[in-house]
């Protein structure tokens, strides 16, 4: 007989592929695992479910064209009211700070289910930074009830906020979980870009920029460091992982489309970004997961952000805090590129993230208290 009904809630990109390994863990426990999507971002979304081979028992598929914040709320909480309603699961599991996490975290509170917070306790303490992320999380904080905290430093921050050590467990992130399942040695890439790209002889430098708070001036400032580090590089190609969004999109293609050695490409699936990851030099980025991601590969990264609610990576050595201003990232990156003792000092530097058996470990946590 399954040992309880266990729900998860998820909508966009990052939370599937984080949460994948716990629904597997989940299955292999023997639980009555309920998985529930959001598709906050659908598109994104689906291609993790197929990769990990995920069938949601229910999908709101809730985007709509030019959706805002109260488009999203709204609708992922109003949806998920009449389901958890019906199945009554003994506890609903969410992941980090997106608007589906907070959204699900409050039906649950709602309706006294009890929360469990996968990615617990990462703080900026800048309420803007990211936005809306940092209020996300903490408020899916004050409404959880266990608090699976990736690092020691997570669980610190959940302690100083007067949250009951006996509720917090260190885990380490499920993100490397899946990172270890997907990477593969060897790999072709589908697109013809990526398969011309001189992985052997030149230093490929991996690039992402999406951030609502690097829209305008900052990702301008992005683009134009690379375009000076292109110039600067001879030895070196840029691959930049484009957003849809034409806040970024018109940005980046003025100012870059037309350089030699730079590859501005969509956004690609987990699989292939993974490979892609596994295949480069280095990475600027201003994305959470890879700061989490990258250092198990030995990639060290550098981060295109003003704060950092993983500050583990920063003290461990595989990221820096670059920010968006032109000369610190051009004069950061050409180091990398230039001094070896720098650049293997981050690569080597050990990843503060995990080993692999995170949700393992949340399993175990939910097995002892359900």
């Amino acid at each position: 007989m399954p040992r309880g009904k266990v729900a998860t809630v998820f909508g966009t990109r990052p939370e599937a592929i984080k949460l994948a390994p716990v629904l597997k863990a989940l299955d292999n426990g023997g639980f009555n695992s309920i998985a529930i999507v959001t598709a906050q971002h659908r598109e994104m979304l689906d291609q993790v479910l197929d990769l990990f081979s995920i069938e949601p028992h229910y999908d709101l598929d809730i985007m709509i064209p030019a959706q805002n914040l109260f488009d999203v709320t709204g609708r992922a909480l109003g949806g998920l009211g009449p389901i958890l309603e019906k199945e009554k699961p003994r506890i609903l599991l969410v992941q980090g700070d997106t608007t589906t996490t907070f959204a699900a975290a409050l039906a649950a509170f709602y309706l006294k289910i009890e929360i469990g917070h996968v990615e617990a306790g990462l703080r900026t303490l800048d309420k803007h930074h990211p936005f809306p992320e940092e209020i996300n999380r903490q408020l899916t904080s004050r409404l959880a009830d266990y608090h699976f905290a990736p690092t020691e430093t997570a669980r610190e921050n959940l302690l100083r906020e007067n949250f009951p050590a006996e509720r917090i467990f260190v885990t380490g992130n499920t993100v490397i979980d899946a990172l270890l399942a997907t990477v593969k040695e060897n790999y072709s890439f589908d697109d013809p870009t990526l398969n011309n790209v001189d992985f052997e002889n030149r230093k490929v430098v991996l690039v992402t920029a999406h951030r609502r708070e690097n829209w305008g001036q900052p990702l301008q400032n992005i683009c134009e460091s690379l375009k000076g580090l292109v110039e600067m590089h001879p030895e070196i190609e840029i691959v930049f992982s484009v957003h849809m969004n034409p806040q970024v999109q018109t940005v980046a293609r003025s100012i870059l489309a037309d350089l030699d050695r730079v590859h501005l490409i969509d956004p690609l699936d987990y699989e292939p970004f993974v490979q892609l990851m596994n295949k480069c030099y280095l990475i600027l980025t201003d994305s959470g997961g890879i700061q989490e991601e990258a250092p198990s590969l030995g990639k060290p990264v550098l981060v295109l952000r003003k704060v950092t609610e993983r500050p583990e990576a920063i003290a461990a050595g595989t990221a820096k805090l670059v920010g968006t201003a032109i000369e610190n990232i051009v004069n950061t990156t050409s180091r990398l590129l230039s001094d070896p003792i720098a650049y293997e000092k981050m690569a080597k530097a050990s990843n503060p993230y995990g080993d692999g058996r995170a949700a393992e470990r949340i399993v175990e946590t939910i097995s002892e208290y359900i």
